[in-house]
This record gives C-alpha cells, sequence and structure tokens, in this order.
C-alpha cells in the first residue's frame, strides 16, 4: 500500500506540477533561462518601438511621454529581467555539476529565488494598465526627475519590481557562496575549479556587496516619493548627487555581474573547441578577483561631469581595470593560437564575444579620459558602449553557452546550420545597430531623445540603426525555430558530445536528478578530459 502511494505522488509530481514546485538546481536553471529569454524577446519588441521612432525625424507614432515609457521599460528589462537573470540561470544549471555536487546549498530558498523574477517582471510591465503609464525616466531613474511631482505610479512599481530582483540576487548569491565553498567533490580545491565556476563565485561577492546599497537608495527613493521624504529632492534639501552615488555604486559592479559570468562561459567553450588547455588558468582566476576587486572603485567614471567627485582618482582606476580584462583576452587569444579549431556554432558566437566586447571595452577606455567624458557625456558613444559590452559581450556569450550546453541540459544537439544562419544575421544587425551610434555619439547626437532636427545630419545613420535592430529580430526566428524542431526531433546528442573537460559531462544527459552515480578522480581543472586520455598530474 505504501508502494502505490508513492507511486501515485511520484506520478502526479510529473509535468507541470513538477516544474512549478521544482528545487531542483538543474530545473530552476532551466526556468531561469527560460523566463529571461521571454524577457529578452519582449524587451526586443521595446527596442524596435524605440528604433521605429528614430528611423526618421519628427514623432512617428509615439508621444514623447510614451517613448520615455518605450525605452526605460527596454533598459530595465534587458538589464535586470534579462541578462542578470539568464547568466544566474547559466550559474544554477552548471555550477553544482561543474564542482561535483548534487544540488544547490539551499534548494528551497534557490526556488523561490526564481519565482520572485517573473513576479518583478509583472510588477514592473503593470505600469502600462495605470492611468500614467511604466516607468519614464530611464533605467537610471535619476531624481529629482524620478521624484512624484514629475512620474506617475509606474515608478512606483518599478521600485517595487527592482526591490524583488534584488532580493532575488542577494538570496542566490548567498546560495551559490555557500554551495562553492562547501558542497564540492573531494579533489576539487579551489585551483581545480573552472573558470566558470570562479566568475560565478567573484559575481555573487559583488552581488551580495553591491545590491543592498541600491536597495537602500530604492526605498529611499520610494519615501521619497510617497511618505513625504526629501533624500534626493534639491528643492527640499535633499542632495540629488547622492542618488547617483549610491546607484552607480550599485550599477557599475553591476556590469561585471551581468559580465564575469559570461566571460566564464567563453572561458569553458574555447579550450574544448580549439582542443588546447585553456591558457593561463592562474592569471584567469587572480584576473577576475581583480576586476571584482577593482569593480568598487570606479562607479564615479559615471558622475564625470557632476563637478562632485575627484577626477583624477576615478580615472586612473577606469583605465587601472582595462588590465586584468586585457589579461583575459592575451589568454584566450593564445588558447586558441595553434588549437585544432572546430568551427562549431558555440565557437562562433565565442569569437564574436571576442571581437565585439573588445571594441566595447576600447570605446569606454576612451570615456575614461575626462575630457573625452566631457564631449561624449549623454550622447550615442554611450549608447554604443553600452551595448558592445552587454549585447556583444554578454548576449553573444549567452548564445554560446546555450549552444554548448543545450545538449547536456536535454540530450540533444540545436541545429549547426540554423545556429551559424542565426549568428551570421545577428552579428551583421548587431555592428548594423550601434556602431553607427558611435558617429552619432562623436556628432552630438543626445541619448534619451524622441526626435531630432532633421537638418543635423544623422537621418541616415539613424535609418540604418533601425535596420541593424530589425535584421537583429530577425535572427531570432532562426533560433526559435531551432528551439522548436530540436524538441521535436533533434539529433541525439550523447553524455559527452563535445568531448568537453568538466565534470558536467562526467554524468549522462541530461543527468539525473542526483547528478552522479559516480565521479572521476579530479587531480587538475580538467577531470573529464584527464579521465578520457588517462592522464595523471601530480
Amino acid at each position: 500500500m505504501a508502494t502505490t502511494t508513492l507511486r501515485t505522488t511520484a506520478g502526479y509530481r510529473t509535468g507541470l506540477y513538477d516544474w512549478l514546485t521544482t528545487t531542483d538546481h538543474k530545473k530552476i536553471g532551466i526556468l531561469y533561462l527560460a523566463n529571461s529569454i521571454l524577457m529578452f524577446l519582449i524587451g526586443g519588441l521595446f527596442a524596435l518601438v524605440v528604433r521605429v521612432e528614430l528611423a526618421q525625424p519628427g514623432l512617428q507614432f509615439l508621444t514623447d511621454a510614451q517613448y520615455n515609457q518605450a525605452f526605460t521599460i527596454h533598459a530595465s528589462l534587458m538589464l535586470f529581467l534579462f541578462v542578470i537573470p539568464v547568466l544566474a540561470g547559466f550559474g544554477n544549471y552548471i555550477t553544482p555539476l561543474m564542482i561535483g555536487a548534487p544540488d544547490m546549498a539551499f534548494p528551497r530558498i534557490n526556488a523561490f529565488s526564481f519565482w520572485l523574477l517573473p513576479l518583478a517582471a509583472i510588477v514592473m510591465l503593470s505600469g502600462f494598465a495605470t492611468g500614467g503609464g511604466a516607468a519614464a525616466a530611464g533605467w537610471t531613474e535619476y531624481s529629482p526627475l524620478a521624484q512624484a511631482k514629475y512620474e506617475g505610479i509606474g515608478t512606483d512599481l518599478w521600485i517595487v519590481a527592482l526591490l524583488l530582483i534584488g532580493t532575488s540576487s542577494i538570496l542566490g548569491s548567498i546560495n551559490f557562496i555557500v554551495t562553492i565553498f562547501k558542497m564540492r567533490a573531494p579533489g576539487m580545491t579551489l585551483l581545480r575549479m573552472p573558470v566558470m565556476v570562479w566568475t560565478m563565485l567573484v559575481t555573487s561577492i559583488l552581488v551580495l556587496m553591491a545590491t543592498p546599497v541600491l536597495t537602500s537608495a530604492l526605498i529611499m527613493l520610494f519615501i521619497d516619493r510617497n511618505l513625504g521624504g526629501h533624500f534626493f529632492d534639491p528643492a527640499n534639501g535633499g542632495n540629488a548627487i547622492l542618488w547617483q552615488n549610491t546607484f552607480w555604486f550599485y550599477s557599475h559592479p553591476a556590469v561585471y555581474i551581468m559580465v564575469l559570468p559570461a566571460m566564464g562561459i567563453i572561458s569553458e567553450v574555447l579550450p574544448v573547441f580549439s582542443r588546447k588547455p585553456l591558457f593561463g588558468y592562474k592569471a584567469f582566476v587572480f584576473a577576475t578577483a581583480a576586476i571584482g576587486a577593482l569593480g568598487f572603485s570606479v562607479w564615479a567614471h559615471h558622475m564625470f561631469t557632476t563637478g562632485a567627485v575627484y577626477l583624477p582618482f576615478f580615472s586612473f582606476m577606469t583605465f587601472l581595470i582595462a588590465i586584468p580584462t586585457g589579461v583575459k583576452f592575451f589568454n584566450w587569444i593564445a588558447t586558441m593560437f595553434r588549437g585544432q579549431l572546430t568551427f562549431s556554432t558555440p565557437l562562433l558566437y565565442a569569437i564574436g564575444f571576442l571581437t565585439m566586447f573588445l571594441i566595447g571595452g576600447i570605446n569606454g577606455a576612451f570615456s575614461a579620459a575626462v575630457p573625452v567624458d566631457f564631449a561624449l557625456h549623454d550622447t550615442y558613444w554611450v549608447v554604443a558602449h553600452i551595448h558592445y559590452v552587454l549585447f556583444g559581450g554578454s548576449v553573444f556569450a549567452v548564445f554560446a553557452g546555450l549552444f554548448y550546453w543545450w545538449p547536456k541540459m536535454f540530450g540533444r544537439k540545436l541545429n549547426e546550420t540554423l545556429g551559424k544562419i542565426q549568428f551570421v544575421f545577428m552579428f551583421i544587425g548587431f555592428n548594423l545597430t550601434f556602431f553607427p551610434m558611435h558617429i552619432l555619439g562623436l556628432s552630438g547626437m543626445p541619448r534619451r531623445i524622441a526626435d531630432y532636427d532633421p537638418n543635423a545630419g544623422w537621418n541616415d545613420l539613424n535609418l540604418l540603426a533601425t535596420i541593424g535592430g530589425f535584421t537583429i529580430a530577425f535572427s531570432i526566428l532562426p533560433f526559435l525555430w531551432n528551439v522548436f524542431i530540436t524538441f521535436r526531433s533533434g539529433e541525439p546528442a550523447g553524455d559527452d558530445p563535445w568531448e568537453g573537460n568538466t565534470l558536467e559531462w562526467a554524468t549522462s544527459s541530461p543527468p539525473p536528478p542526483y547528478n552522479f552515480d559516480h565521479l572521476p578522480e579530479i587531480r587538475s581543472e580538467r577531470p573529464v578530459f584527464d579521465a578520457r586520455h588517462g592522464a595523471s598530474h601530480a
């Protein structure tokens, strides 16, 4: 009788109910990825609205207020509900597998961290259903622009959504830190952990240290707007620069929160498809830690033009943080040099990351020079920079990771031909969209404007950027079709289709609920490679 009851219960916990109540890190990771891709699609639609409005001078079909809502929600979805969570999704799925753990340290907290995110998305987007509309002061929500007399309830909903997202991030970061320090398999020392795990560890420390600062700023802004506070309102003795300091103290480390796990993905893909070990493993680890440490010393380079920060210090620190990133680039290139390159889709996206993120880093270094920043601040140069870093960097890495780990997650390979078609259109569309923005910025076009002078000379470049935006949108169609046909009739992948290096390839594809039947002996940062080739390391 007990056996029958157990079978009934087990049968009941299948399908949708199982996914809604799961505490398995693998299913939660897939839920993170699915929710994040949905946010990417919605955020992309808002981007197309912005680009259509800017394709020609004059207000085409939006009012100024509607345009402000569109670009604010586009950026908020992409940054807070796509890039950060999608990389946390990879971390959720891969980190326990890479360190030989059966699950995350706190499975129920892990599930709670995820379910805060769709709730936050609903809260943020519900602003469109109110009379005042959604948040409209930009993703930075600068005060006093974000004060109640300028904004409707959409900003309050935006604040609540970010508090939910921040809570999710803080709980997730604690979970990652405890899992990595306490649940590694025997032999998995810190300097044998995969680089992906190191990037998740440093990212989690950044989240834990920076997110509470943003949380405090959001609570103060909510008090200003609803409870008669004056933290950021200069008209009543507040200080608008205080908002910028607290916001950027989080939001510049957040750039590395959005990039470091992407670097980890690239650091796992390149050695496998180059058939070489990662060049300079320890240098990678120390460079990752250095980026995390220096990330807290550069926030005020966003505030050069305020006159409220010490310019030489923040300029120097901004240039300095380029050094560990440069170390990583040298090691990535050295990993590929004279390797037996296999140009599968994951490698193409990894190369796309290297080239586009390099441009984003260089154009950011331009802005580290104070006189240059004074000229380019709040122009489309900055828009180009952030997209080359976070689209050319993080998004290309996300697709590299999806194509690389899809066989592990679902036991089937995504179609290579469709993947390469997607890459070509995305790469071309990305550069058509964002490279002209460098020129627009140099010629003085301000960001966050819905209209511009038809005689300013910006017409053709804006039209080209809009064509590029629709090319990016088109590139997503092969991916969606690829996912559909792979689930229906995809090529079975086997347990280790890429001949990988790290522990996730030592179990079945997809893995069982408990992850591993047995583990290979861990003598280096490449235990599966060692087991496959019978290598021995001291």
